[in-house]
């Protein structure tokens, strides 16, 4: 149901972003089918098992996160990409496909994950890494909501309502 409200944020928060950055498309490609596939696995895992173990790691992720960024007081100020052609792609397909598979499984955090694998692992700038963030969160919310919508887990009156906040905190938030 969470993912039903994700979808349009990411996807009002995308177009917005693609405005206003350019998108190497072709770098993408592999990073949106990428998360596709791993955020469907993701989906299907957690339908297996327990995801408490996530519950309790992720607050000292979260943090350690934090601790990287406070630390790294120049992170994403400057745009300066590292890889071209065919390395660049599997960087970006490497990304999608790992957090793809977080987000599938779990989800929280996750377009913070993007933007610092895009940041400390291509070289983005932090305005092009959050582009690219929303483009593969997007993608992956799109995946983990076929899967739970073809298991009859959503329950799509809520997920519309909370949609609508979703979509107008992206429209207004995708702007600042």
């Amino acid at each position: 149901t969470n993912k039903s409200a994700s979808v349009w944020g990411t996807t009002m928060a995308t177009w917005q972003y693609s405005k206003r950055v350019q998108i190497p498309w072709r770098a993408m490609v592999p990073g949106v089918a990428a998360g596709l596939v791993g955020s469907f696995i993701g989906a299907w895992a957690v339908t297996q098992m327990s995801p408490d173990f996530l519950r309790k790691v992720l607050p000292l992720v979260l943090v350690a996160v934090l601790a990287y960024t406070l630390a790294k007081k120049d992170l994403g100020l400057q745009h300066a990409p590292r890889f071209r052609g065919r390395t660049e792609r599997l960087i970006v397909g490497t990304i999608g496909l790992v957090i793809g598979l977080y987000d599938g499984f779990f989800g929280p955090g996750t377009g913070s994950f993007f933007a610092i694998g895009f940041v400390a692992l291509a070289g983005f700038g932090m305005a092009r890494a959050t582009a690219h963030t929303k483009l593969l969160n997007f993608t992956s919310n799109i995946a983990s909501l076929l899967f739970f919508a073809l298991g009859g887990k959503v329950v799509w009156s809520v997920g519309f309502c909370m949609a609508l906040g979703q979509f107008i905190g992206a429209r207004f938030g995708s702007k600042l």
